[in-house]
């Protein structure tokens, strides 16, 4: 396996951002101790919503869509009258797209219910929407509505299906391939009704976890109405939010030819998402409770590594033992050298070697890789090594 890994120690201040179902702050006990927790979805939607903001080069038709609501947007592209590159040469009445819509979902199996959603998220590539237009556009006459469309649970399903030509689903079928979507690729995909069309990921992130122990602390916080009598010194609202502040470790594991081959085999952008993907998993930042905190704190250490024929090698054991903050050193500072320590004693017992990249913003000299400058220069450098490694 032809691999890139990602490991980043980043310093946030007093924060909330990822909460649980009770509104604290994630967590998880790790060596015994209570640690910070920053779930790997969390950070991969940050991530998504990164390069969808900040996509650069990227063509917008190479990014995915998470939705239930997949009909609307079909409905939207059928009735625009040809604008914006949208399949249909006709202004098709909207509540008929609908219809036409549910049945050709219906005939791949993708159920659509009353209110207009599928029964669960679709992770589709924008490339796929378009082409599922254009074939519902061009096939528009052969959907008819089944006669059975009373019919509940496996029963309408099955009926759904009968109901479309065996042509048409084929052609529909034909263009859920992915769509050469980047954050498809990267993340994968299930669809539960169509388990030939779930794509496997690329990339494996872990939960971020805290070096340090964590203790849980709140904020209480009043709110004072504006035009109270002046007689009035309470508060009109109180409350608490819990918060904490720590040092993650955070890691990604990238199976480059996995990436290569879920993107069809283009190379092109397989290196330009791949530019895209580095800058956005070390940028992004979840957004819990940022508006009360605005702990908008970079990582001051990002270690990358292309390693060949080579095992994922998380190194969270690191901090097995937590961190803790002594003297002039700062937890960051600490951290990275209980890294470098774990990273050194793995590869003298394990090997597998490769090259690795460096940006270390803190004081300390870095014992790993070679070092860079700046997060432009640490792209660029993995991007070199992965078309050399790939032979493109």
């Amino acid at each position: 396996m032809n691999l890139l890994e990602i490991h980043i120690l980043q310093n946030f201040a007093p924060s909330n951002l990822n909460r649980d179902d009770t509104g604290s702050p994630k967590d998880a006990i790790f060596g015994g101790y209570r640690r910070g927790r920053i779930s790997s979805q969390c950070l991969k939607r940050a991530a998504r919503e990164y390069v969808r903001e900040h996509r650069g080069t990227l063509p917008e038709d190479v990014l995915a869509l998470r939705t239930k609501r997949v009909s609307q947007e079909l409905v939207q592209m059928l009735t625009a009258n040809n604008e914006d590159g949208v399949a249909s040469t006709n202004k098709r009445d909207k509540a008929e797209a609908m219809q036409k819509v549910t049945i050709a979902l219906g005939g791949v199996g993708l159920k659509v219910a009353d209110d207009g959603k599928t029964q669960y998220l679709l992770f589709l590539g924008r490339s796929e929407i378009e082409r599922l237009a254009a074939v519902i556009d061009a096939r528009w006459d052969d959907l008819i509505t089944p006669e059975e469309s009373d019919k509940k649970g496996k029963a309408a399903k099955k009926a759904a299906k009968a109901a479309v030509p065996a042509e048409v689903a084929k052609a529909l079928n034909e263009v859920l391939d992915g769509g050469k979507a980047l954050d498809v690729a990267l993340f994968g995909r299930m669809l539960a009704d169509l388990p030939e069309k779930n794509r496997d990921a690329a990339c494996q992130v872990a939960h971020a976890l805290s070096t340090n122990a964590i203790e849980r602390e709140f904020d209480f916080y009043t709110a004072v109405d504006d035009l109270k009598p002046e007689d009035n010194a309470g508060a009109d609202m109180l409350g608490t939010v819990e918060y904490n502040s720590a040092c993650y470790y955070r890691y990604a594991a990238l199976d480059l030819d996995k990436l290569r081959s879920n993107l069809q085999g283009d190379n092109e952008l397989m290196l330009e998402g791949l530019k895209a993907f580095l800058r956005a998993i070390v940028k992004a930042k979840p957004t819990g409770k940022q508006n009360s905190f605005a702990a908008h704190n970079d990582p001051e250490y990002v270690v990358f590594t292309v390693r060949q024929q080579a095992d994922p090698r998380n190194l969270a054991n690191a901090f097995e033992r937590p961190v803790r903050p002594q003297g002039d050193n700062s937890l960051t500072e600490l951290s990275i050298a209980r890294f470098e320590d774990k990273w050194q004693r793995l590869e003298k017992a394990y090997g597998q070697a490769g090259s690795t990249f460096a940006l270390n913003l803190t004081k300390t000299t870095s014992t790993v890789g070679q070092a860079v400058a700046s997060l432009d220069d640490l792209i660029d450098e993995t991007v070199t090594e992965v078309k050399r490694v790939l032979g493109g």
